[in-house]
């Protein structure tokens, strides 16, 4: 490790351990040198019963882990000072902390070198050290938002009704947030400007949640410039989200067409299609590659369009088990479904994680795939035999292949041998 690395290290560890003026920090991203236990890791002080404690919260690729360790006296040994020290010492490429009086990033380079910048605020942030994580929203439930959405009565009490859907946006929310933040500091996304605000497309929007959701915490929350696009083929979702933005004052437009027709100009940034039916979401997914989008995030909802080749094809041994009860060929179906737009999303040059939106008890479609662009396609290799193989073995063409023109390079190589 070079001499200005551990210096660079060193102070971030001085702001991780002021117990008193530390707001928030998060490490992620990896070095040259290797790959960090945890993808993401977000630290922040608490108040509890017994004192106070550090609070790391470390994210793996499928859930989050928070532990709590007590800070101790000042200068000695501590359960706190020694899981800063284990995370300073875990090859993370990126650390950003912010204190209540200044913003201070740290990036490790190519060569192992290290580049801190160190803002101070106009306003100093006041911490907060509530320990409750289930009361701790990203958007406050009486935020405006909720009111004009209708999620919240006219004191911004959450309606028992509407529970399960004020759930899913902060699900949402949270997957968004760690998404674009990670893409962005590792320069898969550029920083957005006011001059260039952050274009995002909500494909398939319906009533605009999630649309309206998402403007609201990158631009309140995050403080990034925001400018986004809602399409729907309904004319009176047009009107009824048009009307909402106004009075939100969000800089938000929608637009009527299909997800595979409606204009979009200029070409969006980050591409949301949450819940679009069947091969809607394949119609999304393929109109992000289109665009070169940097983001995207798709919730699926049905999958018909597999589910119907697996009724019509023979099975192929030995998987009659898989096909041979309804209820288990439909599951296998939506798994297959997400599997092969996973693929096909990574040979178009995509890193992708098939994650859980939300929990089974608000919804059955908690499936979320989460792909940033990090680079070509991909026109052969281990990835390319992986899907050839699977789709050759179902006798399967998915819609999405067929967007892409996968399937036309694959009867374009079968000739060819």
């Amino acid at each position: 490790m070079s001499e200005p690395l551990l210096r660079g290290l060193a102070r971030m560890r001085s702001h991780l351990l002021d117990s008193d003026a530390l707001v928030r920090a998060v490490a992620s991203g990896r070095q040259k040198s290797g790959t960090p236990q945890w993808r993401r890791v977000e630290l922040r002080y608490v108040d509890l019963k017994a004192g106070r404690h550090l609070q790391v919260t470390s994210y793996d690729e499928q859930q989050a882990h928070t532990a709590n360790h007590a800070v101790g006296e000042p200068r000695q040994p501590s359960p706190a000072r020694d899981a800063v020290d284990a995370l300073l010492d875990e090859p993370f490429g990126n650390w950003h902390v912010e204190t209540t009086t200044q913003s201070h990033q740290l990036r490790v380079t190519k060569k192992g070198e290290a580049l801190v910048h160190t803002s101070d605020r106009s306003e100093a942030l006041e911490a907060s050290r509530g320990h409750d994580r289930g009361k701790e929203r990203l958007l406050p439930e009486d935020d405006p938002l909720f009111r004009e959405l209708g999620l919240t009565d006219a004191q911004g009490r959450l309606k028992p009704s509407r529970q399960a859907k004020y759930r899913q946006v902060e699900e949402f929310l949270r997957l968004l947030d760690t998404t674009v933040v990670e893409a962005v500091e590792k320069g898969h996304l550029r920083r957005p400007t006011e001059a260039e605000p952050l274009r995002v497309v909500d494909l398939g929007c319906g009533n605009a949640y999630l649309t309206f959701a998402a403007h609201r915490y990158l631009s309140h929350v995050r403080s990034l410039p925001v400018a986004i696009t809602g399409v729907d083929v309904k004319e009176q979702s047009r009107e009824h989200n048009s009307a909402v933005a106004g009075r939100l004052g969000a800089d938000a437009s929608f637009v009527v067409g299909t997800i595979a027709d409606a204009q979009v100009d200029p070409a969006p940034e980050v591409v949301l299609a949450l819940h679009a039916c069947d091969t809607a979401t394949d119609e999304a997914l393929a109109r992000a590659v289109a665009w070169g989008a940097p983001v995207v995030l798709a919730a699926p909802c049905c999958h018909h369009d597999v589910a119907a080749q697996l009724r019509r094809a023979p099975t192929p041994s030995p998987y009659a088990a898989l096909t041979r009860h309804g209820i288990l060929r439909e599951r296998f179906a939506d798994t297959l479904t997400d599997a092969l737009r996973a693929s096909l999303m990574r040979l178009a040059g995509y890193k992708v994680d098939v994650v859980q939106f939300v929990e089974s008890q608000h919804t059955p479609r908690n499936t979320l795939l989460r792909a940033t662009r990090t680079g070509s396609p991909v026109r052969g290799g281990t990835l390319r035999t992986e899907y050839d193989d699977l789709v050759a073995t179902w006798g399967l063409t998915p819609r999405l292949a067929v967007l892409l023109g996968q399937d036309q390079q694959q009867d374009q190589q079968d000739a060819g041998a």
